[in-house]
């Protein structure tokens, strides 16, 4: 896979020190959650770079309209997900990218929003395509008569829905669910959706469905379907990965998009 300049969330050996005073925010009602979610947003697109120290109480209640005991909880729930270290004494400081927790929620879906290159969605394809063909794998030897059931039904349902975008790509996600729950691979499966949902509320990964596009997917599911079928795990997991990994190569934003 081509690799690409890395984007504002990874190291960086500068290390620029916070503005002095910013702009009040907005008081929203869940306060605590928006606070989370603005620092995870500054720290992941740059405004506060690994190395730099988060505004005083003071300023950050100042700017969120909220009470201290707000930001001090706010903080310390930031510092659990990896992005901040607490040190008495010298304030709290953003951490390097390597500590951030990459699997939490608000951060996955922070990364994948400032992702400008693609880079970290290229890495998230890589895994998610292993993980799938492994379980492709694992289908193939594990699947019921039910199971076997269940697939046909998914991609019955594709099939019918290639005059409704919105529709086959529920159906496309469904179809990959069901495989993941026919391999019994409880963890692989909870990685797989979780990060593959905050992925695909991002344009530039899912892209859009066509005709020809989706009549290619059905075409590609419907060999991951027969290797299954046929209890071919070597196959099955072939034609996992060819899919995914064709599939992200067709959409897959070019640098000036």
């Amino acid at each position: 896979m081509t690799q690409h300049a890395e984007g504002p969330w990874t190291d960086d050996a500068v290390r620029p020190q916070p503005p002095a005073k910013r702009p009040r925010r907005e008081r929203a009602p869940k306060l605590g959650t928006t606070v989370v979610e603005q620092l995870v947003d500054d720290i992941i697109r740059g405004t506060l770079r690994p190395g730099a120290t988060l505004p005083p109480e003071a300023d950050l209640c100042e700017e969120f309209g909220v009470s201290r005991t707000v930001i001090r909880e706010s903080v310390k729930v930031i510092q659990e997900k990896g992005l901040v270290r607490i040190e008495h004494g010298r304030g709290t400081q953003v951490t390097e990218p390597r500590q951030w927790n990459l699997l939490d929620d608000v951060v996955l879906t922070s990364v994948i929003a400032h992702d400008e290159t693609a880079a970290f969605l290229d890495e998230l394809v890589t895994v998610r395509t292993a993980l799938e063909a492994e379980m492709a794998a694992a289908a193939a030897l594990a699947r019921t008569s039910d199971d076997d059931q269940r697939i046909a039904e998914a991609l019955g349902v594709m099939r019918s829905n290639l005059a409704s975008p919105p529709d086959f790509g529920a159906a496309d996600v469904r179809f990959h669910d069901v495989i993941m729950a026919a391999s019994r691979n409880r963890l692989g499966r909870a990685i797989v959706n979780s990060i593959h949902d905050k992925a695909r509320t991002s344009m530039r990964y899912h892209g859009q469905y066509n005709e020809e596009v989706m009549r290619q997917t059905l075409d590609e599911h419907q060999a991951i379907s027969d290797a299954i079928s046929a209890g071919d795990p070597e196959a099955a997991a072939a034609a996992m990965r060819t899919h995914i990994l064709d599939s992200w190569n067709r959409r897959r934003p070019t640098p000036a998009q």
